[in-house]
């Protein structure tokens, strides 16, 4: 497990240096690639601060990854979405990488993909459990 998220770290790293940001600002345009989402959910899910979610918000924008606008139903509040250009960058760096892997594991057996998702799911929840755990030794 250690060796799989160290090759997933690797990996991250490597496409982050490719589109030029850091590794908190590619795991914001990835939460962006699944959902427009407004600064204070994106600070929530990154454990980031007002300042740092601007800071990043304004980086990200400089750079074309993403824009803000005004949300449609509170004017107060802003909508963040990843920009059509930035979509297709990272899609070229993991759309290989999920293409090989669905053709690797093509061969699984309905009961294996459950046992997988089943130790996926497990693990995910472990882990979020544990960032909680850590989150809250940090204090406020």
């Amino acid at each position: 497990m250690q060796s799989y998220q160290a090759a997933v770290d690797d990996f991250d790293a490597a496409a982050a240096g490719l589109l030029g940001v850091n590794r908190t600002d590619l795991r914001c345009l990835e939460i962006l690639s699944l959902e427009e989402t407004t600064p204070k959910r994106l600070g929530d899910r990154l454990g980031l601060t007002t300042g740092s979610v601007t800071a990043m918000l304004d980086r990200l924008e400089r750079m074309g990854h993403l824009t803000r606008s005004p949300h449609p139903n509170d004017r107060r509040r802003l909508v963040v979405r990843i920009t059509p250009e930035a979509t297709r960058r990272v899609s070229e760096l993991y759309t290989p990488l999920s293409q090989e892997g669905a053709r690797e594991v093509s061969g699984y057996t309905p009961a294996e993909f459950a046992l997988l998702i089943g130790f996926l799911e497990q693990s995910k929840a472990l882990y979020e459990r544990q960032l909680a755990r850590l989150r809250s030794l940090a204090g406020p």
